[in-house]
């Protein structure tokens, strides 16, 4: 199964209603070059601050329904980045999924919250978020993907967990910094799509120079080998990439790894 996927790398803005315009400008773009799935960065809707994250159940409904819209609108399998979600009083940073039809067809919280104390930068993502409880999969017309988000990318057994659940391909709406982006950022992914012999791709933010929080963009594609076949620089772009999803047979018929877990020995989650 070939199909064209499309991660768009767009700078979140101050002014909400800009950001809105810009990211369904982004979306029918993409469908116009010939995507078929697209995918929004990580808090797309929002800056990357606590101080953001707080909006109200009226922007987290108008958002969804705009989400919907688009993939409606331009016929695409939409993975909405993440955005901020309230339920019961928590907040939750989830990413929202829509088929063609504009059918909300997923959704995914994120598990591991960002909670770092680095040299010159700390952020506390949980003292906004509530931690997500469930593995994301789900079925699309071109084959199964997994979903997750940022911090998640540094747990292979969550990516094994979705990878033993049939997930062809994953997605990662995300905003690594400047600082770990240059570090772990094209590493971690290669490697989750190595360990599982699938396809990971990592939808960034672009920088935002002088803002709080830099993200250090550089979306990518990683195949089944590992090898990295679509990547940008930190700018605001649309990345297209065509996919073959024969490409993991073909890997897994080489090199066996991934056919070859011995369960039995080790406790890996599914």
């Amino acid at each position: 199964m070939k199909f064209q996927t499309a991660l768009c790398q767009m700078r979140t803005e101050l002014d909400d209603a800009l950001t809105m315009d810009k990211a369904e400008d982004m979306v029918r773009k993409a469908a116009q070059n010939g995507a078929q799935v697209v995918c929004l960065p990580e808090m797309f809707s929002c800056p990357y601050d606590n101080a953001y994250f707080a909006g109200g159940k009226a922007r987290q409904r108008e958002t969804v329904a705009s989400l919907s819209a688009w993939a409606r609108a331009n016929r695409v399998i939409l993975i909405g980045g993440s955005i901020p979600e309230e339920e019961n009083g928590r907040l939750y940073n989830t990413s929202f999924i829509f088929n063609g039809s504009g059918e909300m067809i997923a959704r995914h919280r994120k598990i591991h919250l960002f909670d770092v104390d680095l040299p010159g930068m700390r952020f506390q993502e949980s003292a906004s978020f509530s931690a997500g409880e469930e593995i994301t999969v789900f079925d699309t017309p071109f084959g199964r993907f997994g979903v997750a988000i940022c911090f998640d990318v540094r747990f292979p057994e969550l990516f094994r967990a979705m990878a033993r659940r049939g997930a062809e391909m994953i997605f990662l709406p995300a905003q690594f910094n400047g600082k770990t982006g240059p570090a772990h950022w094209e590493i971690t992914l290669r490697m989750r799509a190595l360990d599982n012999e699938i396809f990971v791709a990592g939808a960034s933010a672009a920088r935002y120079e002088g803002f709080s929080y830099e993200c250090w963009g550089h979306s990518l594609v990683a195949d089944p080998y590992g090898t990295v076949i679509a990547s940008c620089d930190e700018k605001e772009q649309i990345l297209t990439t065509e996919i073959d999803l024969d490409r993991i047979r073909q890997v897994r018929a080489q090199l066996p790894t991934f056919l070859h877990l011995r369960r039995q020995i080790y406790s890996v989650a599914e």
